[in-house]
């Protein structure tokens, strides 16, 4: 790796540790001509499937697009910001898993339903009631009968 002070183009590792959960490594390294030191961190790069759209456009997956609509869906709820991190963190592994270049946007919102459904039965019908688009009361109804038989069969 070039050394960012001098410009060099090599230096040598003195220390690697695993850091976050073991996800990274951070590395702290010298220069073998200017002696400076500084730390790198090293993580695999995983890309996401992009998203295909209902009218066939293709997005990049955005992480704080996920967010922001499950946030919206859990507001004013009972449910801690740790959960919904974990959530989120689940909902993209199993688009990772998937190992598709892309995914429809049908698949990620039942994931996403998937997991609010766990979070906050609230919520999940908020959630499902933009995502399908109800038009009336009974559209919501049917949804909850849905909730309360899934609850029960249990």
């Amino acid at each position: 790796m070039r050394c960012p002070f001098c410009h060099a183009p090599d230096t040598k590792v003195i220390d690697s540790r695993l850091v976050d959960e073991d996800n990274q490594v951070r590395r702290r390294r010298e220069c073998v001509i200017c002696n400076e030191r500084y730390t790198t961190y090293e993580s695999p790069e995983l890309v996401l499937p992009q998203i295909i759209k209902r009218d066939e456009r293709r997005s990049v997956f955005d992480e704080k697009k996920l967010r922001s609509g499950m946030m919206r869906a859990l507001e004013k709820r009972p449910v801690s910001a740790g959960k919904i991190e974990i959530a989120i963190k689940r909902i993209i592994q199993e688009l990772r898993a998937t190992g598709e270049r892309e995914v429809s946007s049908a698949f990620l919102g039942e994931i996403v339903m998937k997991e609010l459904r766990m979070l906050d039965q609230v919520a999940y019908v908020r959630f499902a009631s933009v995502y399908h688009s109800f038009q009336s009361v009974g559209e919501f109804q049917d949804e909850i009968k849905r909730l309360e038989q899934d609850k029960s069969e249990v």
